[in-house]
């Protein structure tokens, strides 16, 4: 007899973003076989310089005593103005912002999820559908009910316009405590412009609710609108909008630092901010080595930001536009989104799959068993299913993720792969 773990544990399963890694190194052939991981944002480049060079010098000068204590729960100062520094790059005046620094920005997610509906709340957190799967994950975690305003994806690979009157009448009828957008989106690649979000906000605000946006890919924009940001609604274009907002912050995707886990929890609600620090003390306080790391930032000049915001950019339109095209050659009839934002795009089977056809039984496929040889070495390709990032699961059974994390020469090969792995998986 053993004691029984909980209805919570025995129901989880791996997240979409990870079982295919997971299912990977299980393979016997692991050793043998190179995977191009595109299934989580983990991304491949070089940190910011002024980070790798913090990196550089740590026991040199900083912790070379061998001590690394706890910092304040809210985190260090320096930490802290480095997002402040950056949300400031936007042309945003950050005087009246607070910050709260956290162990990456899922738990910043987790912690706002607290602060905006608490733990085993009836009263709902609203998102747009399809959404990052952690927001979904986390609700499960907290039992805060999740509901969507459903977005389809057009032939064309582009993504209907948003409904906001179907998003002010669900407002009204399932009363959330909060509307989360992601303007530059993870999953789907959509770009949200300044405008789409101060109409989303005069909605928040109309309705009493708050508005949250996960900026975590701010800046990385591809198209000719610039960026948009939560911090540059004014006041005089959405009356009633301060106070009311709270962004989630990374360093992990614009900044390159996936596993530093730094995150940032920003509000410009005074009293919002108190409670999720008062909260934040059970966690004792984000990584410290990490802070310091991060906290380089907060000394770079805004002309610099920018600089390399666009670099950021550059690299990744350069690489994600021409790579859409080769996968539509590769496979004709698949839906491949626009790549509008972020670094992600969606691939849709629909037109071109049989009724049967499930996107997580070919990721698994693709993990445990599917291999393609490319002059004289095999390849496989992990994604991630787009069941995980619907509410409604059903909702992406034709669909995967594509992530642009691996280096270049790899990226570059996943139209062939992905051909030949899913020819194999038909005749399978």
């Amino acid at each position: 007899m053993t004691p029984k773990i909980s209805t919570h544990f025995n129901n989880r399963l791996p997240s979409s973003i990870r079982e295919a890694q997971i299912i990977f190194s299980q393979r016997e052939d692991q050793n043998s076989i190179q995977v191009v991981n595109l299934a989580i944002g983990n991304v491949s480049l070089p940190m910011h310089p002024a980070m790798q060079k913090r990196m550089n010098e740590l026991g040199t000068n900083d912790f070379s005593d061998g001590v690394v204590k706890y910092t304040p729960s809210v985190g260090t100062d320096e930490a802290r103005q480095a997002f402040l520094n950056i949300i400031g790059s936007e042309g945003v005046d950050t005087r009246n912002l607070n910050c709260l620094i956290t162990d990456g920005g899922s738990q910043a997610m987790e912690l706002m999820m607290l602060g905006v509906c608490g733990p085993s709340s009836e009263e709902p957190l609203m998102l747009l559908d399809p959404a990052y799967t952690n927001y979904i994950e986390f609700g499960k975690r907290l039992s805060i009910s999740i509901i969507t305003s459903n977005r389809h994806i057009s032939d064309d690979g582009t993504f209907d316009s948003l409904d906001y009157d179907c998003i002010d009448s669900m407002i009204q009828k399932e009363r959330p405590r909060g509307l989360l957008v992601i303007p530059n989106d993870n999953p789907t690649g959509q770009f949200l412009s300044q405008q789409a979000l101060n109409t989303i906000g005069k909605i928040c605000v109309k309705n009493d609710i708050w508005m949250i946006s996960d900026e975590a890919y701010r800046q990385l924009y591809y198209g000719e609108d610039g960026s948009s940001s939560i911090w540059n609604i004014k006041e005089e274009d959405v009356p009633g909008i301060t106070g009311c907002r709270i962004s989630i912050e990374s360093a992990s995707k614009v900044w390159n630092a996936c596993g530093l886990r730094i995150g940032g929890l920003v509000t410009d609600n005074e009293n919002f901010h108190t409670k999720s620090v008062s909260e934040y003390t059970a966690n004792l306080c984000a990584n410290a080595i990490g802070q310091h790391i991060f906290g380089s930032l907060a000394h770079e000049s805004h002309h610099n930001l920018n600089t390399w915001y666009e670099s950021q950019r550059n690299y990744y339109r350069n690489l994600m536009i021409p790579l859409k095209e080769n996968i539509l050659k590769a496979i004709p009839g698949l839906i491949v989104t626009t790549p509008e934002a972020a670094i992600y795009f969606v691939l849709d089977f629909r037109h071109i799959c049989h009724d049967s056809f499930d996107a997580r039984d070919f990721v698994k496929y693709c993990a445990s068993k599917g291999k393609v040889n490319i002059s004289g070495k095999d390849f496989t390709l992990l994604l991630a299913p787009m069941n995980g990032f619907y509410s409604d699961p059903s909702y992406g059974r034709t669909q995967m993720r594509v992530a642009m994390v691996e280096p270049e020469d790899l990226i570059q090969k996943t139209p062939e792969i992905l051909s030949q792995l899913y020819s194999d998986y038909l005749n399978l």
